[in-house]
């Protein structure tokens, strides 16, 4: 088939949409499909590196188009962000119909931006049309949401409000009602859709590995080591995770924890470490490279991410891949990912803040005392990986969509 791949982010060697755009990408073009990817233009400088290095086949193309300098401006305020998106989008379909008129493209497959509330108009075109896979719809319950601080309350409520105006976003049906398949990243996220399109809907991840990425751990045999990776921000949930985590430092002294990245809670977060008295348990890095990230991964046993709302999880493929396995809640693309076989994931839905920091701790006492488990659990979380290989994860998805041409 000749596809029409429409990704805003695109960008090789990074994680992110960047990194899912760019993977589609590669993926559909392995398939031996005729991609042609439509794309930002400052986008442009790595793809084109990226392509002389590894001279990819010649049914992989590039179109490449950005709006004025002027138009820049409204991304920095955040409701100029969605102007200037949906601006992009329109214009974006302009260049599309022209290229289309050329081409005769058999498909249009929407991949970036991983949003159930930002529209696309590639419908327009008039030939079958994929949407997705897009999230955005998770939310956290709200019994968890109380040990955010005012300013994430406010933010998730906000969010919150966001995600039902999408049954009522013009826009949004427009693009609904086009869509010959919709995917979406959660069931969460199926419910902000309007009923009548439910029919078109399947649940699938965005997110994928590459088949090189399965690397055998290297744990720790003193002490378990729990890994963090990730924004800093209250809806990651660490505000939870490190008081479990301090529950099993107080009874096992050797405990870790290493804290991965950086964000605006990070100083909320070290004062909670101070409060709980387990400051010296628990290491601090800011971002590291791929390279280094491989090695931090290796020295850990466990990998805790009890986020609230994230679609996706790029960090808990990654943690599965390099054989540890994931402790998290049942919420969003983490929830999807995870099972008894690769780790656990905590029921949160009606359940209060100390419930879940009870059974988060429960789960680390459990892979702390129980070596054999932990074994059989890093065996198994590198299998569970291999099923979310982007080749893979493509052909299932368009399995079922060449079978209607």
């Amino acid at each position: 088939m000749k596809i029409l791949l429409s990704a805003y982010a695109c960008e090789p060697n990074k994680g992110s949409e960047p990194g899912v755009g760019w993977n589609w990408a590669i993926g559909l073009s392995k398939l031996g499909h005729d991609v042609w990817v439509l794309t930002r233009s400052n986008n442009k400088l790595s793809i084109d590196h990226e392509v002389s290095v590894n001279r990819f086949p010649s049914n992989l193309h590039f179109i490449y188009y950005d709006l004025p300098a002027w138009v820049l401006r409204f991304k920095k305020a955040i409701i100029g962000v969605h102007i200037y998106y949906l601006i992009w989008q329109w214009g974006a379909y302009k260049v599309a119909k022209t290229h289309h008129e050329k081409e005769n493209f058999d498909l249009a497959h929407h991949v970036t931006f991983v949003n159930v509330r930002q529209p696309s108009f590639m419908g327009n075109l008039g030939i079958p049309f994929i949407f997705g896979p897009v999230g955005g719809g998770e939310y956290a319950p709200w019994r968890l949401r109380f040990h955010y601080g005012i300013r994430g309350f406010l933010t998730d409520a906000i969010i919150d409000m966001m995600n039902f105006s999408v049954k009522f976003d013009p826009f949004m049906r427009r693009t609904f009602r086009q869509a010959n398949w919709i995917y979406v990243t959660s069931e969460m996220t199926k419910k902000i859709i309007p009923s009548c399109f439910w029919h078109k809907i399947k649940i699938h991840l965005a997110i994928g590995l590459d088949k090189g990425g399965i690397i055998a751990p290297n744990n720790s045999s003193q002490g378990l080591r729990v890994l963090y990776i990730g924004h800093f921000l209250y809806w990651k949930g660490m505000g939870l995770g490190i008081r479990a985590f301090a529950r099993l430092a107080h009874s096992n002294p050797e405990a870790r924890l290493t804290m991965v990245g950086e964000g605006i809670d990070g100083e909320r977060w070290h004062r909670l470490t101070e409060k709980l008295d387990i400051a010296d348990k628990v290491s601090w890095i800011s971002w590291v490279n791929r390279k280094h990230l491989t090695k931090i991964y290796q020295q850990h046993d466990v990998f805790l991410f009890p986020s609230l709302h994230d679609s996706g999880g790029m960090v808990v493929l990654e943690a599965l891949s390099h054989g540890l396995p994931v402790i998290c809640l049942d919420l969003g693309g983490p929830g999807i990912i995870v099972n008894d076989s690769c780790g656990c994931k905590i029921v949160a839905l009606h359940k209060n803040e100390k419930q879940v920091v009870d059974h988060l701790s429960s789960e680390l006492f459990k892979l702390a005392n129980d070596t054999p488990q932990l074994s059989k659990l890093s065996s198994a979380s590198k299998k569970r990986a291999l099923t979310f290989i982007w080749e893979k994860f493509i052909f299932n998805l368009y399995e079922i969509i060449t079978q209607s041409f």
